[in-house]
């Protein structure tokens, strides 16, 4: 039996190189386990091919928390493919993700679940972002930019605190730059998605793995790839069987 089955919440945490950060993931997310209103939840590390020996630590973390599972990927996939992968082996009510690089706060999940139940995604709008110019910057054109191409009419997609009904996750189709079209995704299936406004850090640990060219260059192309597949899309609908 899968363990995530056991569990009405799980969180994902894909990570690559994020060595430094483990031990204040460990904590933060170990003491929010205690008071998540969607009890009980787990975390599950999705290791994306880390090559900083950053997995040992999060091995050590799982021995000693109960409710912590990890992944290993045997290659770097990317976020897209790290969030699928964790995304295919949960069998929980609802999955959510959260970066390891902590630029969000755990304890921020309660305010996305509050409304799930209403809603096929909740994600978080990064309130008084800390990041710098140029980051900040370029953001705001690739959001305006997928907005355009897309119609999803959210307006911070990029913000690494979501969390979705797992039915409508696993519907998620794997492709580069996934993770740029969550809410989209889950629209053209249906869903409905709401935005909440999150607390948002600067990265005081580890080093960034965006810079100012797949910021920018890699939302343009993949919004095309997105109409292009939204406009073959197929909803499957089962009627009756006797499995």
């Amino acid at each position: 039996m899968n363990v995530t089955s056991q569990y009405r919440f799980t969180i994902l945490v894909p990570y690559y190189n994020e060595r430094e950060n483990i031990p204040a993931l460990e904590n933060r997310l170990g003491a929010y386990l205690q008071h998540c209103p969607a009890s009980p939840a787990c975390v599950l590390f999705v290791n994306d091919g880390s090559t900083d020996g950053g997995e040992a630590l999060v091995h050590e973390a799982c021995g000693r928390n109960k409710d912590f599972y990890y992944l290993d990927l045997e290659a770097n996939t990317g976020l897209s493919g790290a969030l699928k992968a964790g995304i295919s082996v949960c069998e929980s009510e609802y999955v959510g993700y959260i970066d390891a690089d902590l630029q969000t706060d755990p304890e921020d999940f309660s305010l996305l679940l509050e409304h799930i139940s209403e809603y096929e995604l909740v994600l978080g709008i990064r309130a008084q972002r800390k990041d710098g110019f140029v980051k900040r910057a370029s953001s705001k054109i690739a959001n305006s930019w997928r907005r355009m191409m897309t119609g999803d009419g959210i307006t911070d997609t990029g913000c690494p605190l979501k969390v979705l009904q797992t039915p409508y996750a696993k519907e998620l189709p794997l492709f580069k730059g996934m993770h740029r079209f969550i809410p989209a995704l889950v629209q053209m299936q249906g869903g409905r998605c709401l935005e909440i406004p999150v607390r948002h850090y600067p990265r005081t640990a580890g080093t960034a793995k965006y810079n100012l060219g797949n910021r920018l260059w890699g939302p343009f192309v993949d919004c095309f790839a997105f109409r292009w597949m939204r406009k073959r899309y197929k909803k499957i609908k089962i009627s009756a069987g006797n499995l």
